[in-house]
């Protein structure tokens, strides 16, 4: 809590000391002047100004819950945009103004008595107003952020009455503060905050839809570094730094941060000076107003340009660091959830909006998963999975409007679902529908019958390629090496049951000895090593025989092997991962340069299981497939780029580099549009 009320703290405190001094300057030009009797028509204004900006608060907050959450993304989106540009405008307005802010007020005032009361109030209104609509804003769009309100609520209100204190403290002259310091200190420090303020809202509409790149990943730490960190939830809380962050974050947070402080902290060296005297003047006890005194000549001091910028940075980590120290750096739960066949759910009833961590404790005497869902759909929206007797276990979920229920699956015994309890308001959360093996057991049939017909295929032309190197035919065997391997390629998903026969068919010389004399290196890359170097037909053709030998066993053995439809989901993704690691890096190009036609079959292979698969990942999501199928074919169209007029293929170390750079980033992209499908179709045990 405490790391995400650093931000509202600082912008609480800023504008509420403009508003403050506003008021202030407002009440001393009225004591002054001897019009006691105009000071109602200021607190109208003012009280007006704080009711609007609160509507203001009401209104985001009610139109934001009435959206959907892809809606809702887009518009917490947009409006993070402007606050960053009202924040923008008003650190530097007020780093020009601080200085002359006295004088402008008074002479408002002073014009405002000549034309009435009403133009007073108005005045008032106005002035407070826009400071009150800037942070009403701004609170918003960090409780955002945050994903919870109480902390950035007690940072903005904390700022507030410190900002009142202070410019109590002013008026009656019992303060003394150099303005121009200060606004110039947390200028740079607010510069820091809305790039990063930013960053989240251009996350906002990717995710929305409305910007493009939402799975473009510039950073990605999230398997190294728990997002529950006292660090993460530091440097998440103040500067909206997260473990993984798109590319169109990272160049707008970097762009945004290095333009607007340059610019800013240009201004501060050409506008700096050593004001020291306070511009509020104060009012005597007699009811006259003294008049400010002369500023004292001082030695201006130049410090290095990269003090004010390290120095914005550095202060609200630091003082962040501190409360999340003393505090409870962690996300705060929600509840203690017992869960066990006999108390499924106990403890838990309608939880806040947002995101909840839930310590769910076992307090049965057998290990149980534990989910939270849809009672009605059983869709997931949380899970926490082998919970020991005796052991508990955070489980973080975003919670919207809808009906929640936990799910305990004991090791042995039947599934016990608790009762179910309902959020009214906020959007919806999208949840995952289950899969069981049973969803996937017509797939997994279909994707069995398919590899064992292209295993005969695959024997057909294994055996064509012995024939060729046995009769000493060694240019027709090294037309004939490449359809057969294709044929090998194309059957990707099943590398994982195929055993030791992969490594025998299709193995490389990593991790081998001896390298390319190794007795273990057989297989395709074998036979191609000896095809493209010179080797005589006489000496290649054990080597054939083998593969054939290998093939033959395969294709036998291949009914009888235990595929784990599990392992459908996780191909989807790891076929192209694997030809991003080896074929698009020339690893396994053994002589051939067909590394190029390897990836179009693992292409193919990667659709045909695509195409079994789709009917599962569109009840789910039904974004990613044709996302998928976009990137799926831009990356196919760059493969077939590189393949000549005669049928040959150009190899990857002879391609363009600007090609290669705009094919490794296709199959990038293409594997994170991938990357959501195993998790989409795991199997789980709440169905």
């Amino acid at each position: 809590m405490w790391d995400n009320a650093l931000p509202s703290f600082l912008i609480g405190l800023r504008e509420g000391l403009e508003a403050g001094l506003i008021v202030s300057v407002l009440v001393a030009t009225l004591v002054r002047s001897g019009r006691r009797s105009r000071l109602p028509h200021v607190w109208t204004g003012v009280f007006a100004a704080v009711g609007v900006s609160m509507g203001f608060g009401a209104v985001l907050t009610f139109t934001s819950a009435g959206l959907t959450g892809q809606a809702q993304e887009a518009f917490g989106g947009a409006l993070s945009l402007v606050a960053v540009a009202f924040v923008t405008v008003m650190v530097f307005w007020m780093r020009r103004s601080a200085r002359s802010l006295s004088g402008e007020i008074k002479e408002k005032v002073t014009a405002a008595l000549g034309m009435g009361s009403g133009v007073l109030v108005v005045t008032s209104f106005l002035a407070v107003g826009r400071e009150g609509l800037e942070t009403a804003l701004f609170l918003w769009t960090t409780g955002q952020a945050a994903g919870e309100s109480a902390g950035p609520l007690i940072g903005a209100g904390a700022g507030l009455l410190l900002a009142t204190a202070v410019c109590w403290g002013l008026y009656r002259r019992v303060l003394h503060l150099n303005l121009t310091r200060f606004f110039t200190l947390t200028g740079a420090a607010l510069i820091v905050i809305a790039s990063g303020v930013l960053g989240y809202g251009l996350r906002d509409l990717q995710e929305g839809g409305v910007l493009p790149g939402a799975a473009a990943y510039a950073v990605d730490l999230s398997g190294s570094i728990d997002s529950s960190s006292w660090y993460a939830t530091l440097l998440s809380g103040t500067l909206n730094l997260t473990p993984q962050m798109t590319w169109l974050q990272v160049t707008a947070y970097g762009a945004y941060l290095a333009v607007v402080m340059t610019l800013f902290v240009r201004g501060v060296r050409g506008a700096d000076a050593p004001v020291t005297t306070p511009p509020v003047p104060a009012a005597p006890a007699s009811g006259s107003l003294a008049e400010p005194a002369a500023p004292r000549p001082a030695v201006a001091r130049r410090l290095p340009r990269w003090v004010l910028p390290v120095a914005a940075l550095a202060a609200p980590s630091l003082l962040a660091g501190v409360l999340v120290a003393v505090g409870d750096a962690k996300q705060a739960s929600a509840a203690t959830i017992a869960v066990s066949p006999a108390h499924c759910g106990r403890g838990f009833t309608a939880p806040q909006r947002g995101r909840q961590s839930f310590q769910v404790r076992n307090s049965g005497n057998t290990t149980v998963e534990a989910y939270l869902i849809d009672p009605a759909t059983a869709a997931v929206y949380g899970e926490a999975e082998g919970i020991a007797p005796g052991t508990t276990r955070a489980l973080i979920a975003t919670i919207g409007g809808g009906s929640y229920a936990w799910r305990c699956v004991p090791t042995s015994g039947a599934a016990v679902t608790s009762a179910a309890v309902t959020v009214t308001g906020g959007g919806t959360v999208k949840a995952v529908l289950p899969v069981t093996e049973k969803d996937l057991a017509a797939p997994l049939a279909t994707y069995r019958a398919y590899v064992q017909k292209g295993l005969t295929v695959l024997l057909t032309r294994t055996r064509t390629l012995q024939r060729d190197i046995e009769a000493g035919r060694l240019d027709r065997a090294r037309a004939d090496w490449l359809p057969a391997h294709e044929q090998y390629a194309s059957l990707g998903a099943a590398y994982g049951t195929f055993g030791t026969f992969d490594a025998r068919i299709n193995g490389t010389t990593a991790g081998r000895p001896d390298g390319l004399k190794d007795p273990g290196f057989t297989g395709f890359h074998r036979v191609e090593y000896g095809l493209w170097h010179g080797e005589p037909a006489a000496s290649l053709a054990p080597a054939a025989g083998r593969l054939t030998a290998d093939v033959t066993a395969l294709q036998k053995d291949f009914p009888r092997q235990d595929f784990d439809p599990a392992d459908l989901p996780l191909r989807t993704h790891e076929i192209l991962e694997g030809t991003l690691q080896h074929e698009l890096t020339g690893a396994t190009d053994y002589g051939s340069g067909t590394e190029l036609a390897t990836t179009e079959a693992n292409i193919d292979g990667t659709r045909e299981l695509l195409g079994l698969l789709r009917p599962l990942i569109d009840a789910r999501d039904p974004q990613v497939s044709p996302a998928v199928a976009g990137w799926l074919r831009r990356t196919e169209q760059l493969v077939l780029s590189a393949r000549r007029a005669d049928g040959s293929w150009t190899p990857v170390g002879e391609l363009p580099g600007d090609t290669r750079r705009r094919l490794d980033g296709a199959m990038g992209q293409l594997l994170e549009e991938l990357a959501p499908i195993p998790d989409l179709l795991e199997i789980r045990k709440a169905a």
